[in-house]
């Protein structure tokens, strides 16, 4: 690595597991670091951080593809029949090619008229927990975290997969309903990626000073709520999202953010 620009004082795996490798460097060229991770070991799951991470006071994460494993309005848009269409849309706004309130609005606008009944058989057919997902939002809890799902997406998904993995506070858009079936629009404000970084601001600011945050997603709208955060770990991530964060997982599952924090499987919640 010392090839690539990146001096090594020491490297070690840690004492809880054999999985994880601390890295310590003099140098704090973090974009070297993670450019020589990635040529040697690639694929990887790291977080570089100036100090030793710790359990954060604060969780904060979006929902679909990080804490889910789907794109919910692109299930429900299965049942629409527009699936391809609206996932079209979808992909090109979690790159970051589109607007995404624009972007919105216009896959909302394809589902007008489809019944709220679809709802409730996507969301108990379609949708399901990453894995490791409920395992980490409950142990961060047990360890006096405060966890939030923030979400792009609807509370009609959100409220039900937030209650499930134990998630204390939901944040998200409201699909408008009208005789039993969508409008094609939406009630209220949108939550876009500037609300998703306010949000982790605010309950930040009634925490106590130097408090640490970690924040949890996988698009563009998740960039600057996973820049603000203290740990800023994309999953399984699109490019842009993943360049944006201090920590990434590229090939385990969601229990590897604990295991980033240093936080021991013998304190885990399964």
């Amino acid at each position: 690595m010392e090839q690539a620009g990146v001096r090594i004082a020491d490297a070690s795996m840690l004492d809880f597991c054999g999985q994880t490798m601390q890295i310590d460097s003099p140098d704090d060229d973090a974009a070297a670091l993670r450019a020589a991770l990635d040529g040697h070991f690639s694929p990887t799951d790291g977080l570089v951080t100036s100090d030793e991470p710790i359990v954060p006071r604060l969780f904060i994460s979006d929902m679909d593809s990080t804490m889910i494993g789907q794109e919910c309005i692109d299930e429900l848009g299965d049942f629409a029949g527009l699936k391809d269409r609206i996932a079209a849309i979808t992909e090109r706004a979690m790159q970051g090619e589109l607007d995404f309130e624009q972007a919105l609005r216009e896959r909302v606008g394809l589902l007008a008229g489809l019944s709220t009944d679809a709802i409730a058989e996507c969301l108990a057919t379609r949708i399901r927990p990453m894995p490791g997902a409920q395992v980490l939002v409950e142990t961060l809890k047990k360890l006096g975290c405060r966890t939030v799902l923030v979400t792009g997406g609807f509370h009609h998904f959100a409220d039900p997969v937030a209650e499930q993995l134990g998630f204390e506070h939901v944040v998200g858009n409201r699909l408008e309903v009208a005789d039993g079936r969508l409008t094609g629009g939406l009630a209220g404000p949108i939550v876009d990626s500037a609300v998703k970084k306010a949000t982790l601001l605010a309950d930040m600011a009634d925490l106590a000073e130097g408090a640490t945050s970690l924040a949890t997603g996988d698009g563009a709208n998740d960039i600057p709520m996973l820049e603000a955060a203290t740990y800023g770990i994309a999953y399984h991530a699109k490019p842009k999202a993943r360049a944006a964060a201090n920590g990434w997982i590229d090939r385990g599952d969601l229990t590897s953010v604990l295991r980033l924090l240093g936080i021991p499987q013998k304190d885990w919640v399964s």
